[in-house]
């Protein structure tokens, strides 16, 4: 079974990054994490991140970039994309109102699709990032079916968020095995830190193994029980205890 690296998605120290991105990414380091999922750039451009990433010796499993800059500019997504050294982007969100219908959901992933294939162009893969929304069900099928049946595979991956498929409805490990290869980035996240909520990692890390398509775990944390570097630690050393760092 291969080792799988973990990274930091860098949402869960929004506060720390929009102040102090330089010195929140070597305390991310210090704690053990491999890399960093990147939304933004906090207080830095991106040349400067990219340098303190490197500084800090981690690498970058992805970046999440919002649809807007998606649609407006993707050739400045690609550049930063290359800059960090990344092979994944992600369009973590979209506005919940639009999955009102079986053709709403198609229209959405038909333009991701589309952002797909240009960034394949580039050389990056793509991928969509779920929240519980999108599990509901639109005219007989849960919208995020009809978003992903709209896209081919290659333009368009599945960053897969447990807590938010189980909050959904949906078991996570159950969902890993039915997207399969198309989860090339796991999200790795809970109630609070990991361990601390309803999502059962054993079974997550037993599927995800027999696919044997996921590059990065990606932890997140986004309610806390600690101040947030001590929560990100905390989940680090509970994905030690379980030998997944």
């Amino acid at each position: 079974m291969k080792k799988i690296p973990v990274s930091l998605q860098l949402w869960s120290l929004r506060d720390l990054t929009q102040t102090d991105f330089s010195g929140t990414v070597a305390e991310v380091a210090k704690i053990g994490y491999s890399g960093v999922e990147t939304a933004g750039f906090g207080n830095l451009d991106a040349p400067a991140a990219a340098k303190a990433i490197m500084d800090a010796g981690l690498r970058v499993s992805g970046m999440h970039v919002g649809i807007a800059a998606l649609r407006s500019d993707l050739g400045k997504v690609a550049t930063e994309a290359h800059l960090l050294g990344s092979r994944h982007v992600t369009c973590p969100y979209f506005p919940r109102e639009l999955f009102r219908s079986a053709a709403a959901c198609q229209a959405i992933g038909e333009e991701l699709d589309e952002i797909g294939a240009r960034l394949r162009a580039f050389g990056l893969k793509f991928s969509y990032h779920n929240h519980a929304f999108e599990l509901e069900t639109v005219d007989g099928r849960r919208g995020f079916d009809w978003l992903l049946d709209a896209a081919e595979p290659r333009n368009l991956g599945c960053e897969a968020d447990v807590y938010w498929v189980h909050t959904g409805g949906k078991d996570p490990a159950a969902f890993i095995r039915e997207q399969g290869r198309r989860i090339e980035l796991l999200h790795l996240k809970d109630e609070a830190e990991l361990g601390q909520g309803p999502v059962d990692f054993p079974a997550v890390f037993a599927a995800a193994d027999s696919i044997g398509a996921v590059e990065w775990y990606v932890v997140e944390v986004e309610k806390y029980n600690f101040p947030p570097l001590e929560s990100v630690r905390r989940s680090f050393e509970r994905l030690k205890t379980w030998g997944r760092a």
